[in-house]
This record gives structure tokens, C-alpha cells and sequence, in this order.
């Protein structure tokens, strides 16, 4: 009986990869990745590992996650080191809890190994810090996959005027509707807004909108992109560090 590996691969520059994440995949016999995975994380693999993609994107999933659960226990009966290795981290709106959970239903030995997640490191490489005294005392990570028009909602969008910054997660298809719950719960139209796209990586972009724009022209985004709404996206004028930064859209900011 082997023992499985949540990993966390952080959110895309392989340099962001934990010492210990490194270690396992460096000794993993079998590897179950997921899409947004770095592919330069899987060449530190051992030639023999077996490497199985089991990626999902919106509307296209390769494979389901009832699924995944089963070839995991497949492979914890036999293969000695199996690694889960999810983007970011695996317990923010990475499945790993429900993961988790299966594996310990069936009695399988796991353990849990952090990842940057991308809700904290996109921003900062894109120059947003999330809390910054006398401007932002709190912040909270959300869904955006969740359609903001459901009746019966997870989300608690009548909280979340009272939080500083918002980073919103999968949030691309929805960004409208979003702009428009979030200002109908009290949010200013013209609080600056800003999208991440495949941040950390040499392909990133950034764009900078309100959610004023945002709910009645919703500027061009392509996922994966982080969303960060707050009064902290104005920081990033003089944050801006990262040299693949390339601004596409920008309004004035008031």
C-alpha cells in the first residue's frame, strides 16, 4: 500500500515551487496533474514515472472527478509514492478536501502539501498588494465559477461590502454579472478592478478596469486570470516589479 501526496504547485513560475513539493515529484512513481501545472514541474520527474493528466477546464472536462478519486485509490494499492499535484494550492477551490476526504473513507494513508495559491501571488506579481494599512485591512477569497444570477447562492454577496479587497478565482465568464451583484450589494461603480492573466508567468497581462466598466462594457479577459477588486489595484502604479508585465486596458482610477 502506498501512500498519496496532495501537492500544491503554486501558481506557475516554477521558482514559486516548495522544497518539499520538489522533493516528491523529483521521487514520485506515478504523477496525476492538473492543467494550470507548470509542464516545467513535471521534467523534474524520474524517467520511470508514470505521468496522467487528469486536467479540467470549463466545460471541457478530460476527465470526471468521481473518476480521479477512483484511479487515485488504483494507485495508492500499487504504486509507492503517488502525487496529486494540483495548481496553486489544493485546498483553495482545488478539490483536494473532497480528495481528501475519499481517501480517507477507504483508508488510505495521505498527507497535505501546501502550494502558493494563485489568489496571493498573482496580484503581488502583478504589483497589488492585498492589505495595505489605512487602505485595506481584510480581504476574501471567492468562486467567480458560481453563476452570481442563482437564487440560492454559496456566496454571501451582502458580506462582501464590507471587505476591503476581493479576489475572485475562475471569475471570467461571470465577470460581468459579478460587477453587477457586486455594486447592487453596495459597492462603488467606480472601485478599481483588475484582472491577472496567466500571472507569474512569462505570459502575463494585466488588466485594468472599475466595476462601473466592467458591469456595462466588460473589457477582453482570457482565463486563467485572477480578479482583484479594491482600492489596492491603484497601488500597482508604483508596485509594479514584474518585467512580462503588459498593461492591455486601463481607465482612470478616482
Amino acid at each position: 500500500m502506498g501512500k498519496v501526496y496532495l501537492v500544491g504547485a503554486g501558481p506557475g513560475d516554477i521558482e514559486l515551487l516548495t522544497l518539499k513539493a520538489y522533493r516528491l515529484v523529483r521521487s514520485a512513481d506515478v504523477i496525476l496533474y492538473d492543467r494550470l501545472v507548470n509542464p516545467e514541474v513535471l521534467l523534474l520527474a524520474k524517467p520511470d514515472c508514470e505521468l496522467v493528466y487528469v486536467g479540467k477546464e470549463d466545460g471541457k472536462h478530460t476527465i470526471e472527478q468521481e473518476k480521479i478519486n477512483e484511479l487515485l485509490l488504483q494507485y495508492a494499492h500499487t504504486r509507492e509514492i503517488v502525487v496529486r499535484l494540483k495548481g496553486g494550492d489544493p485546498f483553495v477551490f482545488g478539490r483536494g478536501g473532497e480528495e481528501t476526504l475519499f481517501l480517507a473513507q477507504h483508508g488510505i494513508d495521505f498527507e497535505i502539501v501546501p502550494g502558493i495559491s494563485s489568489a496571493i501571488a498573482v496580484p503581488a506579481y502583478a504589483g497589488i498588494p492585498l492589505t495595505f494599512r489605512g487602505i485595506s485591512s481584510s480581504f476574501a477569497v471567492i468562486t467567480g465559477h458560481e453563476d452570481p444570477k442563482k437564487k440560492n447562492s454559496s456566496i454571501d454577496w451582502e458580506s462582501l461590502k464590507g471587505i476591503n479587497t476581493l479576489v475572485f478565482l475562475m471569475a471570467v465568464s461571470n465577470r460581468q454579472e459579478i460587477a453587477r451583484r457586486l455594486i447592487e450589494v453596495g459597492r462603488e461603480p467606480d472601485e478599481p478592478t483588475a484582472f491577472i492573466e496567466k500571472g507569474t508567468t512569462s505570459e502575463q497581462r494585466v488588466v485594468i478596469t472599475n466595476l462601473g466598466e466592467l458591469s456595462e462594457n466588460p473589457p477582453e479577459v482570457k482565463p486563467p486570470a485572477v480578479m482583484v477588486v479594491g482600492k489596492v489595484v491603484g497601488l500597482r502604479d508604483y508596485m509594479n516589479w514584474f518585467s512580462a508585465f503588459e498593461k492591455i486596458h486601463e481607465v482612470p482610477l478616482t
